[in-house]
């Protein structure tokens, strides 16, 4: 932290010309990019950076290898007993894209990916790019149900997938190629296309503030711009040298893995360490011998990192980034980590899909870094406005005072799919992103997080939408009303947790949580039932789940 000090002080004047707190007429930033839509009364947060020139009309695929002519040769993708430098990356992609042209996927369509992480899923994301069609990302060990849905809702012509997975498919889709079988190599051309900044290419599905699953349209314009906010310019935020390796064991399905690892080392020209699941034996042998240098973890690998004794028995000396994000990550076990490898730089991002997905780092991973705070999840990306709102009025607050958060810039979701309605909930009419997280920005700008607007659970960083389990449990024919709560726990964040109205007295605990867990991935189980009289709810019908957390908090859940 001492090295991250002296580089913050020698740049002294590009912190002088940093985030500004906005108020009254003022129009632009001292780079001259101008604001719009602020008020006299709106107080906007920016990034301690400069911001940079955007790329323009550049499809995400080529600005992710615009590093392959000086890199052909340097490792790309690690996993196992394969390897492929970039220069085999990039063929593999291209076979790949021409395979589905000749399958008849064309600009527009979407494809579902259906795999771990594997070479595989990058070539056919990539392929997708290049043929300016649309990949939806899938977790393998979604039931067929669940999987049946988001085929249906993206309308996906073919599905990539192994073939332990293709039973969970059905036959809702066009085609299925399964990775573990042979394919067809043969080279031939990639055709062109005319591809556009407002095209969609990315389609994960997420929760949003409350609410079901939706497709989330992130464009190449999108996901270009929140690779640059972190990768370009003097003073990169993301800080990745081509000699890196970057620890890939978050599940590539989830933007977290998928923006800030994949593109972001394919942008970099660093090599990236596949791993399929985390085992701790497993991870700490592949980092010991390849040398990982930057690990993007969630809080419960850290955990597992700061507590593990087995820990102790491996060289993680080669480790000087440690970004954690998909939830906060507590201060205690910042503490305890930072002991164990003092070396290592430790900070967090925030971010959600809806954002494009990056909306604070920490910039004590920047190429010149910052101090940061304990508990900090940063500064808000450059290129983009933050602002805090008042949850009963609306209006803006000032520094250290705590609203929702509010994120603008080019980089956020173009909208849900199809979805007109819970697009205009999300995004109000002067472009501005609410995201349902409750947080301030303190007097050095940096974002501290404190609770939630949304009903949203996160399980180990895994998304739990409430709605989508409450209206599976009323489909029980024992079980008339339901709801469902976050409880929070020590390791996992939080647990779902089930209130429920039961029909007919021989309704148990365990048959409650047996007709959940048949139906859903396993993050997505109940771990705790409790029957009550009735649900409480507001005039209007919405389930009133503070008063359910209130009761979980206090141990009062007595029937009622």
């Amino acid at each position: 932290m001492a090295e991250a000090a002296a580089a913050a002080a020698a740049t002294s004047v590009e912190t002088q010309q940093g985030t500004q707190l906005m108020c009254g007429p003022k129009t632009s930033t001292p780079d001259g990019l101008e604001l719009n839509n602020i008020s006299s009364s709106t107080h906007i947060f920016r990034s301690k950076l400069p911001d940079i020139p955007l790329p323009n009309n550049m499809p995400l695929h080529k600005y992710c290898f615009l590093k392959l002519p000086e890199n052909a040769d340097r490792p790309c993708l690690i996993a196992g007993e394969r390897s492929y430098t970039y220069g085999e990356t990039h063929l593999a992609t291209r076979k790949v894209a021409a395979s589905m042209s000749k399958m008849g996927i064309q600009k527009g369509d979407a494809i579902m990916i259906l795999l771990p992480n594997s070479p595989e899923f990058v070539f056919y994301f990539m392929a997708a790019s290049m043929l300016g069609a649309i990949a939806t990302t899938a977790n393998p060990f979604y039931t067929a149900a669940e999987i049946s849905k988001q085929l249906a809702a993206s309308k996906a012509k073919l599905v990539v997938t192994r073939s332990a997975y293709v039973h969970k498919v059905g036959e809702k889709c066009l085609k299925v190629v399964t990775v573990d079988e042979p394919q067809d190599e043969s080279e031939s051309e990639v055709p062109e296309v005319d591809i556009w900044p407002e095209d969609p290419v990315a389609l994960p599905f997420s929760s949003g503030t409350t609410g079901l699953a939706k497709g989330v349209v992130l464009t190449h314009k999108s996901m270009v711009t929140s690779v640059a906010q972190q990768m370009e310019g003097e003073n990169p935020n993301l800080y990745l040298k081509e000699e890196d390796v970057v620890l890939c064991v978050l599940p590539l399905f989830h933007i977290f893995s998928m923006h800030s690892v994949m593109m972001c080392s394919l942008r970099a020209g660093s090599g990236i360490l596949l791993m399929e699941k985390f085992e701790i034996k497993g991870l700490l042998e592949g980092i010991e011998r390849h040398r990982v240098s930057v690990a993007m973890v969630v809080p419960p690998l850290v955990e597992a990192l700061a507590n593990n004794p087995a820990v102790e028995e491996y060289d993680l000396s080669s480790i000087r980034l440690i970004m954690s994000g998909a939830a906060p990550l507590g201060e205690q076990l910042e503490e305890v980590m930072r002991k164990r490898l003092p070396k290592a730089i430790l900070g967090q991002g925030y971010g959600m899909t809806e954002g494009g997905p990056v909306i604070g780092m920490c910039l004590g991973f920047a190429k010149y870094p910052y101090r940061t705070k304990r508990g900090s999840c940063g500064s808000v990306v450059r290129n983009a406005e933050m602002k805090v709102i008042d949850t009963e009025s609306g209006n803006s607050v000032g520094r250290k005072e705590a609203g929702e958060i509010c994120i603008r810039g080019p980089q956020i979701m173009k909208g849900y799919l199809n979805d007109e309605k819970a697009t205009k909930g999300a995004i109000d009419t002067e472009g501005w992103l609410h995201t349902g997280d409750i947080g301030y920005v303190d007097e050095d700008d940096e974002i501290f997080l404190i609770d939630r607007l949304k009903e949203l659970i996160k399980y180990k960083g895994f998304q739990v939408p409430p709605a989508e389990l409450e209206h599976l449990l009323i489909t029980h024919p024992s079980i008339s009303d339901a709801a469902v709560v976050p409880q929070n726990h020590h390791s996992a964040g939080q647990l779902p947790v089930a209130f429920v109205v039961a029909s007919q007295s021989h309704l148990t605990e365990q048959a409650v949580k047996d007709f959940i867990a048949k139906q859903v991935v396993f993050y997505k189980r109940l771990h705790k039932v409790y029957f009550v009289n009735a649900i409480p709810k507001s005039p209007t019908g919405k389930i009133l789940r503070k008063e359910l957390r209130a009761k979980l908090a206090s141990n009062d859940i007595e029937r009622s």
